[in-house]
């Protein structure tokens, strides 16, 4: 079996990469292999016999710790030092990395790339091929530093701040497409649009796998598919996930929405509601809170308005058969099959989602048949049989 070192900036579930990587670790253990990781320490780190190769945690702000974190893109010494400890000591045959821009950066790509490992890497965003990793330029789809790089100083893309933005430049023109092609034997798209956007950037067909994430079937089982009547938002409350839309959809109706979640535009948001609305946040929740919501209601809106990579609550969704009514953009069209397993909208559309909330709750759905086709297509079984291929064992 193979000995597998699994990095991201993250090792606790904050979101979809750290849940993506935790699950990862578990599958490649339950198969037998020998897996170490290596994140940045936070006090909710999970426990692991690798943690004191771990570099500390850095935060964007004012102070020495700033520098620390502006530094820190571009592969500082202490990170390369742990970095290099845990190779000496592990020994990996294959480094798969996931989210490490900024906080760990590729330099450890390279680090792993010069010993003749095999680098393997899971994007979960569009790091490598805009500055700001969303392709939003001030809240709408953006792709002009596909082009040219350096609109990302032009518009100030990150935090309306020049500064802010040099630096992410930088960051990008020393980590480019050439450089990070040269230490990496695969990027894994976790869906076809990713797969398309990284081929727009210039990268090579033969350096991208597209494999969907996997699920643990474990975590679906005694699902009771008796749906109640209401239709609920799971996700961050954020501009660029385009709850605000559908806030002004859901306003015009009389169905009951339930909004799980917490984020920047919480507030914001409640103030939008008007007052009889039957309209209920009821912030962060567990996993097992969330699959309870999520089960029993009728159907789940994804009302997003930039390029989803791929959607972890769509995939959840699914597999406790609750249908999705999901915006039109990114990769959430791969993942809905019209009037099967949902619906979908025009991104940022008021009236069309005000209308498709309708229809779902007139619509049928055979929701046991959803969570059986999504379990089996995303089984974590054939996951890694494909995995296994890429990496070449």
């Amino acid at each position: 079996m193979a000995r597998i070192l699994v990095a991201n900036k993250f090792y606790y579930p904050r979101g979809g990469d750290c849940i993506y990587t935790i699950d990862l670790v578990g599958l490649l253990q339950s198969h037998g292999h020998d897996v170490a990781v290596f994140a940045m320490q936070h006090p909710e780190t999970l426990q692991t016999p690798w943690n004191k190769y771990f570099p500390e945690e850095v935060k964007f702000g004012m102070g020495v710790s700033s520098f620390k974190a502006v530094m820190r893109p571009f592969g500082t010494a202490d990170v390369i030092q742990k970095f290099n400890a845990l190779l000496d000591d592990f020994k990996p045959d294959i480094v798969h990395l996931n989210n490490i821009h900024s906080q760990l950066s590729p330099v450890i790509a390279e680090l792993a790339h010069s010993r003749g490992i095999k680098v393997f890497w899971t994007l979960h965003d569009y790091k490598l091929l805009c500055p700001r990793y969303d392709c939003l330029q001030n809240g709408t789809i953006c792709e002009q530093c596909l082009d040219n790089l350096h609109n990302v100083v032009k518009y100030k893309c990150l935090k309306h701040s020049y500064i802010a933005s040099s630096i992410a430049y930088l960051e990008a023109r020393k980590w480019n497409r050439d450089r990070l092609e040269k230490c990496t034997d695969q990027f894994i798209a976790p869906s076809q649009f990713m797969l398309g956007k990284m081929k727009s950037g210039g990268f090579s067909s033969s350096k991208i796998t597209q494999l969907y994430h996997f699920v643990d079937k474990k975590k679906y089982v005694n699902v009771d598919y008796n749906k109640e009547d209401y239709y609920c938002y799971v996700g961050r409350l954020s501009s660029e996930k385009g709850v605000t839309t559908l806030i002004e959809a859901a306003n015009q109706l009389p169905y009951k929405l339930k909004i799980v979640g917490d984020g920047p535009l919480k507030d914001e948001l409640a103030a939008k509601v008007n007052k009889d609305a039957p309209i209920d946040f009821l912030g962060f929740k567990s996993w097992e809170e969330v699959k309870t919501i999520v089960s029993k209601a009728r159907f789940i809106v994804v009302p997003s308005e930039w390029y989803e990579v791929l959607g972890l609550v769509i995939i959840e969704a699914e597999c406790v058969g609750t249908p999705i009514l999901g915006a039109r953009i990114g990769a959430i069209p791969e993942l809905i099959e019209e009037n099967v397993n949902g619906m979908h909208f025009e991104s940022r559309n008021v009236s069309d989602l005000s209308g498709k909330i309708t229809e779902m709750f007139n619509a049928s759905f055979d929701y046991q048949a959803i969570a059986e086709r999504a379990q089996k297509k995303l089984s974590a079984e054939t996951y890694y049989e494909h995995l296994i291929k890429v990496y070449g064992l």
